[in-house]
């Protein structure tokens, strides 16, 4: 078997094994995933590790093989929640993002919601005046040709996270990468996630 063979295998070893973390364990970080798969597997947690597409694809197989039912019924209450939640935030042009948009959401997925504005401090305010805890950080993301440090605010919806990550209006126009080399991130509108629900 060549080294290429045996390196596509260990790559395909690792994304099963760490698909069944992210559908199983609830992880969502792919980065943690890859790695406890490889230790899992006896494997080291470098050089031949999957991409996370090949993780996406893996957890895709997974969940329609072991859970198309439960699967379903998750994303969709986490659709409608984060739907519910983008009414309400309205006033910051909300785009639904992550893995209840794409659908792979695990059972302890976060809600992630992108705001476009140019007043951070008015989400601030806004999660004040209605007397929501929140915590605050920061996140680094490539937006319009350079890296750059956004606000993220995080609060507890019941048993579920929800993210929001404050970007600025002109952002909208371009494409939102977590990396200058990373896939673009999918972003939808309020329209589009009524319609993914059938509304």
């Amino acid at each position: 078997m060549s080294k290429a063979r045996i390196r596509d295998d260990v790559r395909s070893a690792i994304a099963v094994q760490a698909a069944r973390l992210m559908a199983e364990d609830g992880i969502e970080d792919y980065g943690l995933a890859k790695r406890k798969a490889a230790r899992r597997l006896g494997l080291p947690d470098n050089g031949s590790l999957p991409n996370n597409a090949e993780v996406e694809a893996a957890l895709r197989q997974h969940q329609e093989i072991y859970l198309p039912d439960d699967q379903r019924r998750r994303v969709a209450a986490l659709r409608e929640l984060a739907l519910e939640l983008m009414h309400g935030f309205e006033l910051f042009n909300p785009h639904l993002t992550g893995s209840v948009l794409s659908g792979i959401a695990g059972p302890y997925a976060t809600i992630q919601l992108q705001f476009y504005t140019d007043n951070s401090k008015a989400v601030e305010l806004f999660l004040i005046d209605r007397g929501m805890a929140y915590r605050t950080s920061e996140t680094r993301l490539f937006l319009g040709g350079e890296m750059r440090a956004v606000p993220v605010f995080t609060f507890d919806n019941d048993a579920t996270e929800v993210e929001l990550v404050v970007l600025e209006a002109r952002d909208l126009r371009a494409p939102v990468r977590a990396s200058a080399e990373g896939r673009i991130i999918e972003r939808a509108k309020t329209a589009v996630v009524e319609t993914l629900l059938g509304r």
